[in-house]
């Protein structure tokens, strides 16, 4: 064999290595991303199965909520800490779904109008705070993630999960 074959040989081999260690480094990225996205997911469902988020939960929906930060700052420490503890746990739900880490179809089977409703009962004392604190920034992804919650009920209404699955067996 001449020099000029084993160079040709040599290259196509290294050309090989570089095509199988490229679909194998993206294979492994698209794995690491899945498994990342599904670890999310696993502990999103978590923290909704919580006595605390229950607790949480429950105080949201069965209180007014105050207007203005005046309105809050007269709450009981505890009552405050409720209101703020809650936001934040929805604020960053809707941080996860915009950066698209967790699917926005997982909090929509899991807390759906939920969303909704607690934004618009956070709504005026949030307006309020943005205002006059000012923090223009404050439960913005909250507030994006009942809206888009709210938008998919109207425009792309979802059919419970045992209507639409009937005949599955196992």
């Amino acid at each position: 064999m001449t020099n000029e074959v084993i160079t040709v040989i040599a290259n196509l081999a290294l050309t090989l290595s570089f095509i199988v260690a490229l679909i194998f480094g993206v294979a492994q990225v698209k794995a690491a991303t899945r498994d990342r996205r599904e670890r999310l997911t696993l502990e999103t469902l978590r923290n909704f199965q919580t006595r605390e988020f229950a607790e949480l939960a429950l105080y949201i929906v069965s209180n007014d909520l105050p207007s203005n930060r005046e309105g809050m700052m007269a709450l009981p420490g505890n009552e405050q800490a409720i209101l703020f503890q809650f936001s934040q746990q929805m604020e960053s739900l809707g941080l996860l779904v915009a950066e698209k880490l967790i699917n926005i179809d997982l909090v929509d089977k899991t807390l759906g109008s939920f969303v909704t409703t607690s934004w618009e009962k956070y709504k005026t004392m949030f307006q309020d705070m943005r205002e006059n604190q000012p923090d223009p920034f404050l439960g913005e992804y909250f507030q994006w993630l009942a809206e888009q919650i709210s938008e998919r009920m109207l425009k792309k209404p979802r059919e419970p999960f045992y209507k639409t699955n009937i005949g599955i067996r196992r």
